[in-house]
């Protein structure tokens, strides 16, 4: 069972108006939030213990998990970014790989969080859940990595991540930055040849603006 960290302090900007009176991760897709769903995929997957960052409206996230079980590492000044909220939660965390997940994003099929710890082996330090471009449902732009030899990932090809990860959080104690994104540590990675990747079989939907909102009802209906 490897600990997790679920990533709910963003401002939740590209969701507006539903994000004026509630933090992104509460609003609900299908009848239930963003948040709720990605608990319940670490709880499947026996994920413990369970962290989860907050910033924005932050008191509404803390009275949704009291009781849960659920640790809270608060931001309470600039937000950390996903690199540097990481490295502050990891004292809730313990040691060893962690996994990390985005609540903004809904999940058909297996669970990517038990299909990371099944394909986790001594050769990583990264393992990133990917999603083909064409299967990306309302992403925008374009892909984020390609799949080059025994699994290993490069920049700029035609998957997507898909936001859940498995890592080894020792590499953040090199980086000096406080605010840092992980793809600061994911580069590193890459060029080491200890970054990989892993294919999400089944379907995604990126819940990033309201207009996704009834895209990902479809697929959990479908």
């Amino acid at each position: 069972m490897s600990p997790l960290m679920i990533f709910a302090a963003g401002l939740g900007t590209r969701m507006r108006p539903l994000t004026a009176d509630r933090p992104k991760p509460l609003v609900e897709v299908a009848g239930r939030s963003l948040l709720e769903r990605a608990l319940d995929l670490g709880r499947d997957a026996g994920c413990t213990p369970i962290a989860v960052n907050t910033h924005y409206l932050a008191d509404q996230i803390a009275h949704r998990l009291a009781g849960k079980g659920v640790a809270i590492s608060h931001e309470p000044g600039p937000i950390l970014d996903t690199g540097g909220g990481l490295r502050q939660a990891l004292p809730l965390l313990g040691r060893g790989p962690v996994l990390t997940l985005n609540p903004d994003v809904v999940w058909t099929g297996p669970n990517p969080l038990t299909a990371l710890e099944i394909g986790w082996n001594d050769r990583m330090d990264a393992l990133l859940m990917l999603v083909p471009l064409d299967r990306a449902t309302a992403r925008t732009g374009g892909g984020d990595f390609a799949l080059a030899d025994r699994g290993r990932i490069t920049r700029r090809g035609d998957f997507v991540y898909a936001g859940a990860q498995m890592l080894r959080p020792e590499g953040l104690a090199g980086i000096p930055d406080r605010v840092f994104s992980l793809n600061l540590l994911w580069d590193r990675l890459i060029a080491r040849g200890r970054a990989f990747g892993l294919v999400h079989p089944g379907g995604w939907c990126d819940v990033g603006t309201p207009q996704a909102i009834p895209l990902a009802e479809a697929l959990l209906h479908d």
